[in-house]
Formats: structure tokens, sequence, C-alpha cells
């Protein structure tokens, strides 16, 4: 093993990283069939029929899951959920795997925490290569909107409440 002084993720010119870290954004967990990833890097699109568009790990097992198709489900996360926000993007151990760090139900759209108030279910309709990510496109096919209270949020590389 070799130690540097240097950052391991650092590259030539960071100030894309640094600013986008700045731009902050809710957590949420995009979820399909058995594999799941913490995402913050979404937005919702309006339109007939209304898009959701989120920036995943191409290298990820959910990046491998997602094709045209296939249905997914997007579950906004809140405080509480933290943890399980840190298993779900590899940053902390989950024996058994990060599904087993709370209960989920799975209507056949994908795996939801039991406890989230808000969520997506989603059908995959295009994927595209963006920078170093995969662009998933996903049309809305139903949205469940309740009192999130403490909602979390991600920014500058670390968690929070998002505040009214």
């Amino acid at each position: 093993m070799t130690i540097h002084s240097d950052h391991p993720f650092a590259v030539p010119d960071d100030s894309t990283r640094r600013f986008r870290g700045r731009l902050g954004g809710a957590v949420t967990l995009l979820t399909s069939g058995e594999v799941g990833l913490t995402v913050s890097s979404v937005m919702v699109a309006g339109g007939e029929p209304p898009r959701l568009l989120a920036l995943v790990d191409p290298d990820s097992d959910l990046a491998d899951a997602l094709q045209p198709g296939v249905r997914a489900t997007c579950s906004l996360l809140q405080w509480r959920h933290r943890d399980l926000a840190e298993a779900f993007a590899g940053r902390m151990p989950s024996p058994g795997g990060p599904f087993r760090m709370g209960e989920f139900v799975d209507e056949g759209w994908g795996p939801r925490p039991v406890e989230v108030t808000s969520y997506a279910e989603v059908l995959v309709e295009s994927l595209r290569t963006i920078g170093w990510s995969t662009e998933v496109c996903a049309t809305l096919e139903r949205v469940v909107v309740g009192d999130d209270h403490e909602p979390l949020e991600h920014r500058r590389g670390r968690y929070g409440v998002a505040r009214d």
C-alpha cells in the first residue's frame, strides 16, 4: 500500500466537483429488483408524461439493472434514513446487504422503505452516458407525496436536514 499526500479523488481542476457539491439536493433511494443506489442528482421534468431524470454511477449494480422498460422506485429519504443512505452508497458496512437495514415493501416497481412517505414509481424510458454518469430518463407512473419531516439533504459532502 502506498500513501499519498494528495486527495485520492482530486482531479486537476476540481472546481466542477466543488460547485456540484454546493448545489445540494434531496437524497433519494433509487431501487429496482434486488439492487438500489443512493442518488442526489435527481430532477423532475413536467410534461405529458412527466419524467424523472437521475444520474447514476455507471459502475453500480443499479446501472446494470436499469434498461428501457424496467420498473423502479425513487424514494425520498429523511434524516432518520441517513445510515441507510450511506449503506446504499457503499460507504457503510451492511452485513447481509443494505436491504437488511430496514423493512421494505415492493409493489412490483422496486423496493422502498416502509417508513418513506414520498416516492415515485417510474418506468425507465432511456439511458445515455453524460460525463462520468449514466443518465436515467424515466416516466413517472405513480407519485405519492406525504408529510416529509426532516427531509435528508446532501450538500458539500455531508448530510443535513433540508429547511423549509
